[in-house]
């Protein structure tokens, strides 16, 4: 249904979103034209009146508060003047980025037997001419005239009362519009699809578990296969030059229990490249083989052209939930580095390949194993970010945070949670904030900036509380971030000195991004339920 449709005529004239602005998106600093700004995903914006100098200046320019009391999570898209968001669970908005007046929005009903593990959850939108894309929770992928909020075509990519849903911002590439599958707490087949553009027509579609009989089957068991998992709810990257699209892969199911599933269970945990117009998958890279700590490689593969030990080096960064960090060769997967940027008990580092060192008194028990990073992760979904300027890549982090990992027997049953275990934690920053202490067991929130050709870290901002907040950077060297506290930052990118803060009376599960209307640079950043904007002052 489309709601508040307001006449606003310099609409009409909007320039076409073609395949060439996309692949270069990075030319157009004044617009936020992908979830990630770019297909690099490096979340960095040339954009740069914003500095460390003037920063401690920065006021709010205006707040929209949605309608939505479920997790805000979206990244806006700012396009040619207007910008598009979701509210939870799956609604469009059309706002001027000058005032957040809304001039139209969109609401999709979904149906009721969606089930997800996490929340009424919708991270954003992609855009090609002059359509909008949008995934829901019932496994629909909608298309949006971005000049009025018709539909275009509404497609069912997977059944929802089997635990399948979308709640990623789809990629476009070229003419195709590419999402991916949550779900893995249900027994889902985790897979990867491309839909036309134009039609909503299946193009392609790659499971990220193999049938019996493909490449990477043998770690699955009888018919595990079929209820393996290995979901896909973090938006993907794109390299134009190579055509290759990465994607990274959640868990195996069940989560904890692994009696059923004796091997590497490809390709839960992996990053995977893609062919985009086929499908095909090129190579992959697994970061936690026969995981039974959830440790989802749901996050953004961030990709940069480096000098690496005097070659110069297509590579792709990963901060990965696991709790190590890596380079590998985005051509070829290869692995050059890997290092723990939190602390990590479940493996004693990473042999030459990559490949984790399992400690096996590690592993889940049916009384219970204590083991860091906890269920959550040194890090999750949140985006990174890799400053060109700095050429240092930031990790929004949980640092010395733990679970008790359990497992129990369990059998897979159509629509039903199918984890095998039931992790638990010491509630992140409780003891903290009761008797001012800093005792290691609580966990807390960081910003962490490593340098990736070595693996050292340069500087960390700590937080009281645990961060869902990404990260944003930009050419004057100023870094963004949010976290749970309700605190909004702004940083020196190369100290991690504190320039300014707002509090926004809300969590912040978002990331930042920024735009230019006019001559002015603004921020903004989900945070509650409202969309808050900063600007300096005129």
């Amino acid at each position: 249904m489309v709601r508040a449709i307001l006449v606003f005529l310099p609409l009409m004239a909007l320039a076409q979103v073609t395949p060439d602005r996309l692949v270069r998106a990075t030319e157009e600093p004044q617009n936020w034209l992908t979830y990630n700004g770019s297909y690099s995903s490096q979340r960095y914006s040339t954009l740069a009146q914003i500095t460390p100098a003037n920063a401690p200046t920065l006021r709010q320019e205006w707040v929209l508060q949605v309608r939505s009391l479920e997790k805000f999570e979206t990244t806006p898209l700012v396009v040619d003047g207007i910008m598009y968001l979701t509210q939870a669970p799956n609604d469009v908005l059309a706002v001027d980025p000058l005032s957040g007046r809304v001039f139209w929005s969109y609401s999709y009903t979904p149906a009721s037997s969606s089930r997800l593990c996490c929340g009424l959850v919708n991270r954003g939108l992609g855009i090609l001419g002059d359509s909008l894309f949008m995934g829901t929770i019932d496994g629909h992928v909608v298309a949006l005239d971005r000049v009025s909020g018709k539909v275009l075509w509404n497609i069912s990519v997977a059944e929802p009362t089997l635990g399948y849903a979308i709640t990623l911002a789809p990629l476009v590439i070229k003419d195709k519009v590419i999402v991916g599958t949550a779900g893995g707490e249900y027994g889902i087949r985790g897979f990867i699809a491309a839909l036309d553009a134009k039609t909503g027509k299946e193009a392609w579609r790659f499971y990220t578990i193999p049938a019996p009989g493909e490449p990477g089957f043998a770690g699955w068991k009888g018919d595990s296969w079929k209820h393996g998992g290995a979901s896909v709810w973090i938006t993907g990257s794109y390299d134009p030059d190579t055509n290759l699209t990465y994607w990274g892969i959640g868990n195996p199911g069940p989560d904890y229990n692994d009696e059923e599933r004796p091997g590497d269970n490809l390709y839960s945990d992996s990053v995977v490249a893609l062919d985009a117009d086929s499908g095909k998958l090129k190579w992959h890279f697994q970061f936690t083989p026969h995981d039974v700590w959830d440790y989802d490689s749901v996050q953004i593969p961030v990709l940069a052209d480096i000098d690496w030990q005097g070659r110069a080096r297509k590579a792709m960064f990963w901060a990965n939930r696991n709790g190590f960090f890596y380079v590998l060769d985005r051509t070829t997967g290869e692995f050059l580095r890997g290092a723990p940027f939190s602390r990590v008990t479940w493996a004693t580092g990473l042999d030459a390949k990559g490949r984790p060192m399992v400690d096996a008194s590690k592993m889940p028990t049916r009384e219970g194993v204590q083991v860091y990073p906890g269920v959550q992760g040194s890090t999750n979904w949140y985006s990174s970010s890799y400053s060109l300027s700095t050429k240092l890549f930031y990790i929004p982090t949980w640092a010395n945070y733990w679970s008790i990992y359990t497992k129990f027997p369990i059998e897979y049953e159509a629509g039903q949670r199918f984890t095998g275990g039931a992790p638990r934690s010491e509630v992140p920053g409780l003891r903290r904030n009761l008797i001012n202490t800093r005792a290691e067991v609580d966990g807390s929130g960081a910003i962490t900036a490593i340098d990736p050709l070595t693996g050292e870290k340069k500087w960390e901002f700590p937080m009281t509380d645990v961060t869902d907040a990404g990260v944003l950077t930009t050419a004057s060297d100023v870094l963004f971030a949010g976290g749970r506290e309700g605190y909004f930052y702004a940083l020196d990118a190369r100290t991690g000195k504190q320039l300014w803060r707002a509090q926004l009376g809300g969590q912040v599960t978002s990331a930042p991004i920024t735009y230019r209307v006019g001559a002015r640079q603004f921020v903004a950043v989900a945070a509650g339920s409202a969309l808050f904007t900063f600007a300096l002052p005129e």
